[in-house]
């Protein structure tokens, strides 16, 4: 299918998931826009929907069957003018269950993995014809493929380092869904940065399934790592601020941590704990320990001790007692988060956890979320509230749902909400802060001059 035969078309694509799969669904607009697609808000009469899919949440593919199934009368409404919509399952649930999504969802024409979807304009002339399974793990063909030129993200953006997982947590999918890990090299990320920043990004957001596992070719032919390359990007003059996710601590580096008193480098970081119980984490073969975690916070704080933390949790996984549970309600305590995200276990077919014994009830592992979540807002709710009276830079990208309302993220990244005047989005502003929420802050403009400090 030629360039000029798609021209005009239209393209749907909803995203599911990680910050990865926004990015990629972002490279996948930029791929289709060179074959004529142009990026719209609503399937109906779209010419191509892609579902990008996340298999790490509970009941994923009956989700993304859900979706298919409310989408079906449009593709059917389309070929009942003479038109084609061509129907697409891409991400983490299509690379574990092609065949599978393609037997029981005859209407689907392409089902393709994350590492492949820099073929999307062969698969798309493929698919004229017949229907397409493309499940491998190109990985580093995938990366030198993507377009050079691509369309802005806007003034927050995402450039993806580095993909895959080789460290094989039982109950993770992500090893068989993106692959072993693979680092691009340094010079196209740094280039990469630079073009997002001449097109207007203030905040880079350095994207991996395990980002500071980076081992990037450096430009002088050495490996570096992720503080080496952040000390790079951070050269960048108009680039105001840089954030990663997500971590493992097993990669928490001297030369990582040391870089985190860099002022462009935001003071908060997500680093995914899992448990505070030694036994479970073996079990989960996280390969880091309750009191290893606690020193890498330790070693944080006195490099940036302003540094907030969030974190991953989950309850309930197989084998976990009383006293378990209770451990890993001190580290929250020892820890003092900013925010967590934390699930009830659920096992994901294929992982080694689904095959563990001492499955917890659920009222039991209810009844510890529930307590923990509760702990958790405590700290998020005290957080919040101790900047009140601050004054914070912040970096506003969005509108609220009031009128004259934006909205934006602190160096914390937090939201906050605040009245002023539409030119201020996509700048840097010094806030008051005003009230602390769960969720949220308020807060008043002190200045209404752009400023691009930290």
């Amino acid at each position: 299918m030629t360039q000029s035969a798609n021209k005009n078309k239209k393209l749907y694509i909803k995203t599911w998931g990680c910050q990865m799969n926004v990015y990629d669904s972002h490279r996948m607009a930029d791929i289709l826009s060179a074959q004529g697609y142009k990026a719209v808000d609503s399937p109906e009469d779209a010419d191509m929907v892609i579902l990008n899919t996340c298999h790490i949440r509970e009941k994923a593919t009956d989700k993304v069957f859900s979706d298919l199934g409310r989408l079906r009368p449009l593709k059917e409404a389309k070929e009942a003018k003479g038109e084609k919509m061509l129907m697409a399952v891409a991400g983490c649930v299509a690379q574990a269950e092609g065949e599978f999504i393609l037997e029981r969802a005859p209407y689907v024409d392409m089902v393709f993995g994350p590492q492949t979807y820099h073929e999307l304009p062969e698969m798309i002339i493929k698919a004229s014809g017949e229907r397409v399974v493309n499940t491998e793990f190109p990985a580093q063909s995938k990366f030198d493929s993507l377009p050079e030129e691509h369309t802005s993200q806007g003034v927050s953006a995402f450039v993806s380092i580095q993909e895959g997982c080789d460290k094989f947590c039982t109950f993770c999918v992500v090893p068989y869904t993106r692959g072993s890990e693979y680092s691009r090299p340094v010079q196209k990320i740094v280039d990469e940065c630079k073009k997002l920043v001449d097109n207007g990004t203030l905040e880079i957001t350095l994207l991996g399934q395990n980002v500071n596992a980076f081992h990037g070719e450096g430009p002088d032919g050495n490996v570096w790592g992720l503080g080496k390359l952040i000390e790079e990007v951070a050269k960048i003059e108009s680039l105001a601020r840089i954030r990663y996710t997500t971590s493992h601590p097993r990669d928490m580096d001297e030369a990582l941590i040391e870089m985190h008193a860099l002022p462009k480098l935001m003071p908060f970081l997500h680093l995914p704990v899992q448990s505070g119980s030694d036994k479970i984490l073996e079990a989960m073969n996280r390969k880091h320990t309750s009191n290893h975690f606690r020193d890498i916070i330790e070693k944080l704080r006195k490099a940036r001790p302003d540094l907030a933390f969030s974190s991953d949790f989950i309850v309930g996984f197989p084998g976990e007692s009383d006293q378990d549970f209770e451990d890993t309600m001190q580290l929250v305590r020892d820890v003092n988060f900013a925010s967590c995200y934390s699930f009830k276990y659920s096992a994901r077919p294929g992982t080694p956890a689904a095959n563990m014994q001492g499955l917890i009830h659920d009222k039991i592992a209810s009844e510890r979320l529930a307590r923990l979540q509760a702990l958790i807002n405590e700290q998020q709710r005290s957080f919040n509230e101790s900047t009140i009276g601050q004054t914070l830079p912040v970096l506003f990208d969005r509108k609220g749902k009031r009128e004259g309302q934006l909205v934006g993220r602190s160096p914390f990244n937090q939201s906050v909400y605040i009245e002023g005047n539409p030119r201020l989005m996509n700048t840097i502003q010094d806030i008051k802060i005003t009230e602390g929420f769960d969720n949220s802050l308020t807060g008043e403009i002190v200045t209404n001059e752009s400023i691009l400090r930290i």
